[in-house]
């Protein structure tokens, strides 16, 4: 019986010739990469506005930072460009030189506004205060006739957070405190220092507009810390301030800061032992 055989079939096709491959034409894109391209792009900026949620929960809270908000950097309109192409936020001056800015904030307030500028006067020292409007309404006239040689800054008109208004807020409460002080002082403000130093975009926003310099600082008197130990925060003020410091204190406010008020006079020789001077803030900024 004879063997079967298997039929081969027909002959396998030759395989086509390697196409010629040429090189692309400089600076020509095709389509399809150009639309791939757009689509990567819109998916990675997707990604990192987003992560893993999408636009509709990234923008349901309407005080976001997207126009309006008190975030937000730029009008509601969209439209409205601001004032100037800058504002400058300040903690320190960048200075070899021995100088110093002392700063009050929260006044004028009876017994403590007078007591600090009695101190600074008998030192030959001085300073800038950042006043409340509302308090300057108030108290104004208690210390108006001692301002000479030291600087007054804008501390808002009631002292409430500006990182939580919006543009329209922040500016009425920087505005109102302008107009007063403008009146206690017979000059502008230029300098604007936030409450708390709380920040939001609509803050930059509004004291651009307005042509403030926002200030705020670089070392604190750390009264409620050294409550019992007056010694202690003269130590520590003395022996932690640098060329070139924004000191904070307050001329108002709870008890416990009746402390740096006490030592004010102590903490001022020991500074100018070690070669301080004391200077506005805006004598501070000119130096640097």
């Amino acid at each position: 019986m004879p063997t079967p055989t298997t039929d081969p079939g027909p002959p396998a096709p030759a395989p086509d010739p390697e196409p010629v491959r040429r090189p692309p034409r400089t600076g020509a894109v095709s389509r399809r990469t150009i639309l791939a391209g757009a689509v990567a792009a819109l998916g990675g900026a997707g990604a990192t506005l987003t992560g893993e949620i999408g636009y509709d929960e990234a923008t349901a809270d309407s005080k976001l930072p997207f126009y309006g908000g008190y975030a937000s950097t730029v009008h509601a309109d969209r439209c409205t460009p601001p004032r100037a192409s800058r504002v400058e936020v300040v903690w320190g001056v960048n200075t070899t030189r021995r100088l110093i800015a002392l700063t009050f904030d929260d006044g004028p307030a009876p017994n403590w506004t007078p007591q600090i500028l009695s101190i600074l006067a008998e030192a030959g020292a001085r300073a800038t205060f950042f006043m409340v409007g509302r308090n300057a309404r108030r108290h104004g006239h208690l210390v108006a006739d001692r301002l000479a040689g030291h600087e007054v800054g804008n501390h808002t008109w009631a002292h409430r957070d500006l990182a939580r208004m919006t543009y329209e807020e922040s500016r009425a409460a920087i505005s109102r405190a302008h107009d007063e002080l403008t009146r206690l002082c017979g000059r502008e403000p230029t300098l604007l220092r936030p409450p708390y130093g709380h920040l939001g975009g609509s803050t930059l926003l509004a004291a651009n507009d307005l042509g403030y310099q926002v200030v705020l600082w670089n070392r604190q008197m750390l009264e409620s810390q050294y409550t019992h130990d007056p010694a202690g925060l003269v130590d520590y003020v003395v022996g932690s301030c640098t060329p070139g410091t924004i000191l904070l204190a307050h001329d108002t406010g709870p008890a416990d800061r009746l402390i740096a008020v006490r030592g004010l006079a102590v903490m001022i020789k020991g500074l100018r032992a070690q070669g301080f001077d004391f200077v506005t803030v805006s004598e501070l900024l000119a130096a640097g």
